[in-house]
């Protein structure tokens, strides 16, 4: 290898090191503080003494629910206005900028400011008050830009090829939709999904304003819950000697979201043209 090949070769290691080293360094630092707390217990007993004993299990289920509110309304809405965006406005267009204009302008909103709305519209005006379907609902709204673009963008990247071909084939415009173009943008859509999952669940700000702060197990969606990110920021805030607790529930949470991609990766993982007609 010639000299100027390896310092290609080291200027490429250098940023992934960037990447990689602060990651691990972080994770060695959850697992030092945090491993010994880690059990079967952990995950199925109730908190005790603010969460300096006991476990984690209402929190699981309130993150779950919160979860599951926020994608039942952001994977729909955000893929139907990424369709209409890729197949009726022409990028380039003044409504296509006008429009990313406005999801870019969301995209960037401090989430203190959707907490400060959700807790004015979902918990006070609608009357649904600290609880776990204020919380998904105004974490859906956070989230929707992010979905929407990713979408978006992976549904442009789908080849014309696939359109003409479709057509050859008869396809309705239903036809096209769901037998091709969906799958084709399947990898990008999860993507989105993900970032998606990832920013609801490290959020605190909007779920503090609407989801409330409570440690009991909720028994449906109108009830208070306290979700893991929230758990985290009060034993490390507010809770002392909860900093050990707070890395073991820290654990967990990515834990979780590993999880969670590999299940969205594997469900998108389709063929692009599974199911059209021979």
């Amino acid at each position: 290898m010639h000299r100027r090949d390896r310092w290609i070769a080291v200027a490429g290691v250098v940023p992934w090191l960037l990447v990689v080293l602060p990651l691990m360094m972080m994770l060695g630092a959850l697992w030092q503080q945090g491993y010994q707390g880690l059990s079967l217990a952990f995950l199925l007993e109730d908190p005790r003494s603010a969460g300096r004993a006991g476990g984690i299990a209402p929190l699981l289920l309130s993150t779950g629910w919160i979860l599951a509110v926020c994608l039942a309304v952001a994977v729909p809405v955000g893929l139907g206005c990424a369709l209409y965006l890729s197949e009726e406005v022409p990028p380039g267009s003044p409504a296509a900028r006008r429009l990313g204009f406005v999801l870019d302008l969301l995209a960037a909103t401090p989430s203190v400011v959707f907490g400060l709305f959700g807790y004015q519209f979902f918990a006070i005006t609608l009357g649904l008050g600290f609880s776990i379907l204020s919380g998904g609902l105004a974490l859906s709204l956070m989230v929707l830009p992010l979905m929407i673009r990713s979408a978006e963008q992976a549904l442009r990247g789908v080849p014309g090829s696939y359109r003409q071909a479709a057509r050859a084939l008869a396809l309705s415009r239903w036809g096209w939709v769901r037998r091709v173009l969906l799958p084709g943008a399947a990898s990008g859509i999860a993507v989105g999904v993900i970032l998606s999952v990832g920013r609801a669940l490290a959020e605190t700000a909007v779920l503090l304003f609407t989801a409330g702060y409570v440690l009991r197990r909720p028994d449906s969606v109108f009830d208070s819950g306290r979700a893991l990110s929230v758990h985290i920021y009060d034993l490390a805030m507010n809770v002392p000697g909860g900093t050990a607790r707070a890395a073991t529930t820290a654990l967990v949470l990515i834990a979780l979201l590993v999880a969670i991609n590999l299940l969205i990766r594997r469900a998108l993982r389709r063929p692009v043209l599974a199911g059209v007609p021979r």
